[in-house]
């Protein structure tokens, strides 16, 4: 369990300094034979801004140890709300670039330059990489550890690099295949050196895999693993502790301002805190229907979802009960009057319904999709897709419930993570339809109030522009980004 300072030594002898290099201008993804019927381009009309209003968005605080919120990580800031204080495309004689990483380059951050810095994981190995927004040229790279052997399906194991944070002083903060927890700066140049390098591995045993990382509101670094601990890594000397649940973790988790940290393992929905030694120690512990089965769609046998803080109040996940699963919601609180769960509505068509991604939240919306059918790649070529559905509900006024707002029934999202853009008032999603035998993928956008599809606009043909679980990210100026098998796919109003 030791800390290991890096810098000059840590390149000579760990190789983990990306020196300064010119450029690599960005290589299309191939997308294969000319289509045999040309699917279209763009489907629906342009949109006009119909933006949420500010009380009803709840524009998450900002984390003091984590780059702006929309910059930091996969799911836009640390409550995992999945929205973005930030425009997207409304549809105007929109275009597409993309570069072929022979990676997907689905997490993805923006430094304070507005660069993108995101973990391309191959079959291989992950690389973080520093991308030009605009043209998505590569602009420096560092090899992170190769994959361990007998690693499991390299298409549905996010660890290793899967999930990881930019912090406040523009460092990616990424656990690693071997089980450390590395902070990676950036160098003028551009590259990146390795600045620190916390080893885990004692800690968690050799037969384990780092999932996730995130720093609580004191700047204490929490980690979680695939079978279920919980750890927290002290930045100034690297000291370890751990709490070991037993229960698998296949996700993210979520921080909030009160110091609490919200995880869902394949057993139970967890608040933990840290005592005042940097201990994890359970706050409360919620179980959750489940039926202990892995449906098509989900990637473990329980929750699929990063847990999505709404508000100052409340938690939201997804349930695995059988035949329909179920949107929970409970009262985050240390401690609450009443009972803690607020409501379950189960969403889907029954014996079809599963969902393997976080749950957009606003104050008391959240938006969920189905991804029942997505088993991998396979499941979405030569025409192939998955079972529709796209839904949104609310918690109710008097927060004693929740319903069904609107039900989209027609849109196919196999498996990306939807997101909501705030100041236009659309959800931006990533759809396949069925039975297109040039397997037309889509940047899809509906609208938040109704459900109704707005526009589609193709992003690629094939199985190099599949997202395979990767997010649908909003940038600075508008600009959509999807990773996709292939690499990293952008696209935008012109």
């Amino acid at each position: 369990m030791r800390d290991r300072a890096a810098g000059a030594i840590a390149c000579a002898t760990v190789a983990l300094c990306a020196l300064p290099a010119a450029a690599a201008a960005a290589q299309p993804i191939p997308e294969g034979a000319p289509p045999q019927s040309p699917p279209p381009k763009f489907v629906g009309h342009r949109a006009d801004r119909d933006p949420l209003p500010g009380r009803a968005a709840s524009d998450p605080p900002r984390h003091p140890f984590m780059a702006p919120n929309d910059d930091s990580n996969i799911h836009d800031d640390a409550y995992q709300t999945d929205t973005a204080d930030r425009p997207g495309p409304r549809g105007r004689a929109m275009s597409r670039v993309s570069t072929f990483q022979k990676a997907e380059c689905a997490s993805l951050t923006f430094d304070r330059k507005g660069r993108v810095e995101t973990v391309c994981v191959g079959l291989d190995r992950p690389r973080l990489v520093l991308m030009d927004p605009r043209t998505l040229d590569t602009l420096a790279t560092l090899d992170l550890p190769p994959r361990q052997p007998g690693g499991g399906n390299p298409f549905s194991d996010f660890s290793g690099g899967g999930y990881f944070y930019l912090d406040n002083k523009d460092r990616a903060v990424v656990v690693t295949n071997d089980r450390h927890l590395y902070v990676v700066a950036q160098t003028h140049g551009p590259g990146f050196q390795l600045e620190r390098d916390y080893d885990l591995s004692e800690a968690v045993g050799d037969n384990d895999k780092l999932v996730a990382a995130m720093p609580d509101w004191e700047g204490l670094i929490w980690v979680v693993s695939r079978k279920g601990k919980v750890l927290t890594v002290r930045p100034r000397d690297g000291r370890i502790q751990l709490r070991d649940t037993g229960e698998p973790i296949g996700n993210s988790f979520a921080a909030d301002e009160t110091g609490g940290i919200y995880i869902v393992t394949d057993a139970a929905m967890y608040r933990f805190d840290a005592d005042h030694r940097g201990r994890p120690r359970v706050t409360w512990r919620e179980v959750y229907d489940n039926d202990h089965t892995q449906k098509p769609g989900q990637t473990e046998q329980g929750s699929g979802t990063t847990p999505t803080l709404m508000g100052d109040d409340y938690v939201a996940i997804t349930d695995n009960a059988p035949s329909r699963i179920q949107v929970v919601v409970y009262r985050r609180g240390r401690h609450v009057g009443g009972k803690r769960k607020v409501c379950e509505v189960p969403v889907f068509k029954r014996g079809m319904s599963s969902t393997d991604n976080s749950l957009i939240g606003t104050r008391r919306s959240m938006v969920i999709e189905n991804n029942f059918g997505y088993t991998g790649p396979s499941s979405t070529e030569q025409g192939g897709s998955t079972v529709p559905g796209i839904w949104r509900v609310d918690i109710d006024r008097d927060g004693r419930g929740c319903h069904v707002v609107w039900r989209n029934d027609k849109v196919r999202a196999p498996s990306v993570v939807p997101k909501l853009s705030l100041r236009e008032g659309l959800v931006y999603t990533y759809t396949k339809p069925l039975g297109d035998q040039d397997d037309p993928w889509y940047l899809t956008a509906l609208d938040f109030d109704t459900g109704k599809l707005v526009y589609k606009r193709l992003a690629g043909r094939g199985l190099g522009f599949n997202n395979n679980y990767a997010p649908v990210s909003l940038g600075a100026d508008g600009t959509a980004y999807v990773g996709v098998i292939g690499g990293l796919a952008a696209l935008r109003d012109r």
